[in-house]
């Protein structure tokens, strides 16, 4: 529901009503002032009006059947149904703020600090492009140091690192704890492996090749928290060697 554009519409009638309202007190109290015409206008304003009142107060005009649009009751009646349907129109969208449920949020200042204190100078001056950037390069270099490896791209780095083959000359591998026999622990690893590369190929490499992108900033916000789980997972695991 368009609750300004109820708010515009009530508001303007309700002007308009106020005015034909005093000037009917008038001519009740001062001898030689004329009755008003019957408001012709009012009365075609009245089908988008109730519709309006009738969509935030159902049964606010279901008494106007019982005066005629020439009294002083049936525009008092619209005036209060009226005025209490632009108060739900106004209250709406804090209304429904106040009723939602209380959600988590994600604190940036609580992700990997390989992540966040990478990210937080650029993030301070809303480059959010470049503090993705700077996040990912960290947590490829971090890797890259864990492991000693400086041969391979990212992508690849990851994949060979979470990879449950052996590890063989010059390629180590990170391994998490637990029963490596267990479906669980290799679909942990292929989890890792995947998803740590996927970050690198889907948000690193957008980050650095495109010149702008068009994220917004949760979007940034929930890209820098895909690289913090890849770095405590990082941080996580043991690194094996070969024999």
């Amino acid at each position: 529901m368009d609750h300004a554009y109820a708010v515009e519409k009530l508001t303007s009638y309700l002007t308009e009503v106020n005015a034909h309202l005093a000037h009917i007190e008038l001519a009740k109290s001062e001898p030689g002032v004329d009755w008003p015409d019957w408001p012709q206008e009012l009365a075609a304003g009245m089908p988008l009006t109730r519709g309006i009142v009738t969509a935030y107060t159902p049964l606010g005009l279901s008494e106007l059947h019982q005066y005629g649009s020439d009294s002083l009751a049936y525009w008092q009646l619209v005036r209060i149904a009226a005025t209490e349907a632009l108060g739900h129109a106004r209250s709406a969208d804090e209304l429904a703020a106040f009723l939602r449920p209380t959600s988590p949020s994600i604190a940036a200042d609580a992700l990997h600090p390989w992540v966040w204190e990478s990210a937080a100078p650029l993030w301070a001056a809303q480059a959010h492009q470049d503090a993705v950037l700077a996040a990912a390069r960290v947590i490829n270099r971090r890797l890259q140091l864990k492991l000693g490896r400086h041969d391979i791209g990212d992508k690849n780095l990851c994949m060979q690192s979470f990879s449950i083959k052996e590890p063989a000359a010059g390629q180590p591998r990170l391994r998490f704890e637990g029963d490596r026999d267990s479906p669980t622990w290799v679909a942990r690893q292929e989890g890792a492996m995947q998803l740590s590369a996927g970050a690198f190929l889907a948000i690193r490499n957008l980050a650095a090749h495109e010149e702008t992108v068009t994220w917004t900033q949760q979007e940034a916000l929930e890209y820098l928290a895909t690289f913090s789980v890849v770095a405590r997972w990082i941080e996580e695991c043991s690194v094996e060697t070969a024999p």
